[in-house]
């Protein structure tokens, strides 16, 4: 069976926690894809030539999910032959069989177009920053300040801009709790999975 999730919204809004919680309820494959992105950025030199010579070890290091790597990423990923590199790989994953649930900036929109369920999860920039500081720690203001700028470059970008597909379910996370907002997303799917497998 080929079933695909596609999850989109900005840094912090829960999209990776549910992501890898739909995977594993289905017993669906996850990639988060921003981790493509974090490897190209932390590997450094031509980004380009990063995206080409990208391998599974790349994924494993352990500052990829650093607020260095991130904003790395975010710079990294306005190249359109960076995404150009990476897309393959992505729309690879995504039509395996078995499932896949793959949550980023551009999946619903360009990735997987034709995925079965398409979430986008967001939240508003003064709770992402503050579930962002819980999680590292620093400057609360410097991170507001940072999560609102990475959200600028990530929709105003001119390749995949972050936004919701036409066809999305919007998931504001803002005030629900993990609990309520995995709920939902589980429903979505459930939705979906009777029609494609009767």
């Amino acid at each position: 069976m080929q079933f695909t999730v596609a999850i989109d919204g900005p840094a912090a809004a829960g999209k990776g926690t549910i992501g890898r919680a739909l995977a594993a309820q289905f017993g669906f494959a996850h990639l988060d894809t921003g981790l493509l992105y974090r490897a190209v950025g932390a590997k450094g030199g031509d980004p380009v030539l990063a995206a080409k010579s990208l391998t599974a070890d790349d994924l494993t290091r352990d500052d990829l999910r650093s607020m260095a790597a991130g904003e790395a990423a975010s710079r990294v990923a306005v190249h359109p032959q960076v995404r150009a590199a990476l897309l393959q790989f992505q729309r690879a994953f995504a039509r395996r069989m078995g499932g896949a649930v793959l949550d980023g900036r551009d999946i619903g929109t360009v990735i997987c177009p034709e995925a079965e369920v398409k979430l986008f999860v967001t939240a508003s920039a003064d709770v992402r920053a503050h579930r962002r500081w819980l999680e590292l720690g620093g400057d609360e203001g410097q991170i507001l300040a940072d999560v609102i700028a990475r959200d600028e470059r990530d929709i105003g970008r001119s390749d995949a801009p972050l936004r919701a597909a036409d066809d999305a379910i919007t998931l504001d996370t803002s005030a629900l709790t993990v609990e309520a907002a995995l709920a939902r997303a589980v429903a979505a799917v459930q939705a979906k999975l009777p029609r494609r497998l009767g």
